[in-house]
């Protein structure tokens, strides 16, 4: 069995701007062990979400493998990918998006509507994230009903539904106060511990960064 939940090798993805083409990965090879807790950093345009995405199968790359669990996800079909990103990866992003007509409590329980998985113990499932990241008294609330850090612990929640074996954070304190985002970062850490997971978080903040125990700095879509 590999001994990496994660390979990325020499990843290379571009974007045409009309005429022009930018360069965002010019070539990045990452080693994600099983259970590991590593921060991704770099400022604005280094490449970081755009590797994330690439991690959890949100994106595809022009050059390079991604191999998870020793299978590579760049030759997956569109609906291989889908369930793999279903069951397989927790995602958690700067904007939480959140269904605005969606109570807390049935946002948590999408991603496990989606796997079709059965309703009574997705809702039960559900109501337990929820209390366990400090809501159990929302469910009911809609997103524009809750502050910031709020949005944040559902969107954690959502991300835990179907037990994931990786969870990845696309700048989750970017849209918070300092003390919301500690807050958020000490709730991902421990909800990490506790369920041995490994653990992926894109910030350009170093602070943030400084809670992983270990770091990859992104320069200009290079690993400096």
């Amino acid at each position: 069995m590999n001994e990496f939940l994660l390979s990325a090798r020499n990843l290379k993805k571009s974007y045409a701007l009309g005429k022009r083409t930018l360069e965002v990965l010019r070539g990045v090879s990452v080693d994600v062990a099983r259970g590991d807790f590593l921060a991704l950093r770099g400022s604005s345009g280094a490449g970081k979400s755009t590797l994330l995405h690439l991690m959890g199968g949100l994106d595809t790359p022009n050059a390079g493998e991604i191999l998870f669990s020793g299978k590579d996800l760049t030759k997956f079909s569109e609906r291989k990918l889908t369930a793999f990103r279903n069951r397989s990866v927790g995602f958690v992003f700067q904007a939480y998006h959140l269904l605005p007509e969606l109570t807390a409590l049935e946002n948590v329980c999408l991603p496990g509507r989606v796997a079709r998985l059965a309703s009574g113990e997705v809702e039960k499932h559900a109501r337990h994230l929820l209390d366990r990241v400090g809501l159990g008294q929302r469910l009911d609330h809609k997103p524009y009903e809750l502050s910031g850090g709020e949005q944040q612990r559902v969107a954690i929640a959502r991300a835990l539904i179907n037990e994931p074996i990786l969870l990845l954070a696309d700048e989750p304190t970017g849209n918070l106060d300092s003390h919301t985002g500690t807050e958020i970062m000490d709730l991902l850490k421990t909800i990490r511990d506790e369920r041995q997971m490994t653990l992926v978080i894109a910030t350009h903040d170093s602070k943030v960064a400084a809670s992983a125990p270990r770091v990859i700095e992104l320069v200009d879509g290079l690993v400096a």
